[in-house]
């Protein structure tokens, strides 16, 4: 397990650069394997160096898609694939251990389309508005999947939300679930940026 400070969402990219010890062991311990994966969860309270910190229970499993190693650290992008729900955090060797369970993936319905789309809308419009008050991470037209499900996930990850509320979106149980969040987030987000929505 990789405790971190911000949330991994299925379907994204994860960039690290490793240079912990016991980080280093986890990483040689999973790197034998294929696919080599970690799960990452949020950190809730402490720091991400030196250990001690508390973690939220529910997480991502990342997957190395490339790595890149010299003497002092190690530079790998991992992938986000399937969520999971920490059931037990066991003695750390030396890096954090947990006995975890894959939670269900979403399903998609053809009907979700008319919400997914408004969802889509919602958050891009709200990107276009928080770009003109400061750095953005995601650009407003940055390109999503063509698959419904991984496009609500990458909808979630981009949205400017914070990770309280990146927590609530990854625990989502239906993908309608999910999609009508985004939309409810980025309705209080265009209130707090003063970007009333256009009449319909």
């Amino acid at each position: 397990m990789f405790p971190l400070g911000s949330v991994l969402f299925p379907h994204m990219p994860l960039p690290l650069r490793v240079f912990e010890e016991r980080y280093m062991v986890m990483l040689s311990r999973i790197l034998p394997d294929e696919p080599s994966e970690f799960g990452v969860v949020l950190i809730e309270r402490g720091q991400e160096v030196g250990g001690g910190e508390k973690r939220f229970t529910i997480g991502t499993v990342a997957q190395i898609q490339q790595l890149d190693a010299n003497e002092d650290f190690v530079v790998l992008v991992a992938q986000g694939e399937r969520r999971i729900e920490i059931l037990e955090w066991l003695e750390e060797d030396p890096h954090p251990v947990a006995r975890v369970r894959d939670l269900p993936e979403l399903e998609w319905k053809d009907d979700l389309l008319p919400l997914r789309e408004k969802a889509e809308e919602a958050v891009r419009r709200i990107l276009r508005v928080a770009a003109e008050s400061g750095d953005q991470q995601w650009s407003a037209d940055v390109e999503i999947s063509d698959d419904p499900v991984a496009a609500a996930w990458q909808l979630a990850a981009i949205a400017p939300v914070g990770p309280l509320d990146q927590i609530a979106l990854l625990r989502s149980e239906t993908t309608e679930s999910l999609l009508s969040a985004l939309v409810e987030m980025m309705d209080s987000a265009g209130e707090s940026f003063g970007a009333p929505w256009p009449e319909e």
